[in-house]
């Protein structure tokens, strides 16, 4: 289970693919499992990959909060979320959080960003704009519904491309130091502990790669 959030997971001719997607087919094809990705929202992905056996979910923060709820197979991705605005609107200046919030901010719904937005103060219904995903995020903002969303620089020419903008057309306005995070692939708990343990050691063989470290390093950013 994974969301549409390019460059790490995007849709290619009905096939899920992405870097980080990369990964996980590598992790997958080194622990000899078969295996589907689907795409849904990610409420609904952490919902279902909460609930049921066997299922696995990326790229997901392993947090407090979160920690007893899946096994960590591995981390298959690096982010830098922030702000970005529209370019045209000059006047939407971030020097540090507090000032976001004189503005509206679309964010998804359950995510890492929403939950941590809300516990520095921000609200839904004020503030905060709760999207089923991504790409509805994205579209609040191209349409002027919303001021900001948060998203990864390297997301932007993902994300421009898939709706039909130019990448000009957005910029990314203030990084947001404690979401710098490396995100893993995660198995539910009903998964078998000889399933979990053999995608454990196929993401540390897979770790040892060139590609993973490209990945990891942000060398494509």
């Amino acid at each position: 289970m994974t969301e549409l959030s390019p460059p790490h997971q995007t849709l290619h001719d009905g096939e899920v693919a992405g870097l980080s997607t990369e990964l996980v087919k590598a992790i997958l094809a080194t622990a000899g499992v078969s295996a589907g990705i689907e795409l849904y929202p990610w409420a609904r992905s952490f919902r279902i990959a909460s609930s049921q056996a066997n299922v696995l979910i990326y790229n997901i923060a392993r947090t407090p909060e979160r920690e007893a709820q899946f096994h960590w197979i591995g981390t298959v991705a690096a982010y830098q979320l922030g702000f970005v605005a529209l370019t045209h609107r000059s006047e939407i200046t971030i020097n540090q959080l507090t000032d976001a919030s004189r503005f509206s901010i679309a964010v998804q719904r359950d995510d890492l960003a929403a939950h941590y937005l809300m516990k520095n103060g921000f609200k839904v219904g004020e503030q905060l704009v709760l999207a089923a995903d991504i790409t509805e995020s994205w579209q609040l903002l191209l349409n002027g519904k919303v001021d900001l969303v948060v998203d990864d620089p390297v997301a932007l020419s993902g994300m421009t491309a898939e709706l039909g903008v130019a990448e000009t057309d957005v910029r990314f306005v203030y990084a947001i130091t404690e979401l710098a995070q490396q995100t893993w692939l995660a198995a539910s708990m009903q998964t078998s502990v000889e399933l979990v343990e053999r995608l454990k050691q196929a993401h540390q063989q897979v770790a040892t790669s060139e590609r993973y470290h490209q990945v990891m390093a942000s060398e494509y950013r």
